[in-house]
């Protein structure tokens, strides 16, 4: 069961029914010791998802303004998952980066930006060779003002990618999803791992 590669995306009838408890209960940012369960007041948060998480992590942590990111599962059925149940395609989530940040230092528009030109948003339920719903692209937010500028500057991204000659953004965009925090061992992967994995690479297409 585990790790089948599914290309579509199940009904909630036939998702894990998951667990109660959390995976992980505690954790701190490797990389500033931020308390990863905390969302400071006034700080706001969007979850991204655009392939696998360890390298879309580093993207965001990079950014100046962002407070901390962690990885988790969205999107789906199954109450706290395990990455092994992800990855059978039976929870209906997708691997995605929690970002949280000070909108007094960094626009949400410029952590959009980075997403859309981070990866290709055009694949459907692969990134690269990473094939599967949990490698969907998606985008989801917790309020009207961020879903504003998420579709406007999604209209924008799809004008230059059909001018290079990409397909239509496969991107699923919603509001008030679910957010089950990931594994401690993917926390910040690629700063405990240099030479780790990462199969994002974006596709040459960048806003003007």
């Amino acid at each position: 069961m585990f790790f089948s590669k599914k290309n579509y995306l199940i009904d909630k009838s036939e998702a894990l029914s998951g667990r109660d408890d959390p995976i992980v209960k505690e954790l701190f940012h490797e990389i500033n010791g931020h308390y990863l369960m905390d969302i400071p007041k006034d700080f706001k948060m969007i979850i991204l998802g655009m392939g696998c998480f360890w390298g879309a992590e580093k993207i965001f942590w990079q950014l100046d303004g962002v407070y901390h990111t962690s990885v988790g599962y969205a999107g789906g059925y199954t109450k706290n998952p395990t990455y092994e149940e992800v990855c059978s395609g039976l929870t209906g989530h997708t691997e995605v980066v929690r970002v949280v940040y000070d909108p007094k230092k960094i626009h949400l528009k410029s952590i959009l930006i980075a997403f859309w030109e981070g990866h290709d948003p055009t694949q459907g339920m692969r990134q690269g060779n990473d094939i599967g719903t949990q490698y969907r692209s998606a985008i989801f937010v917790s309020n009207a003002e961020q879903l504003i500028d998420v579709k406007n500057l999604k209209n924008e991204f799809q004008g230059l990618l059909a001018s290079a000659g990409y397909d239509e953004i496969t991107t699923e965009i919603k509001t008030n999803i679910d957010f089950y925090f990931a594994e401690t061992y993917h926390q910040q992967y690629l700063y405990k791992n240099p030479n780790g994995y990462c199969g994002l690479g974006g596709c040459g297409v960048k806003f003007k």
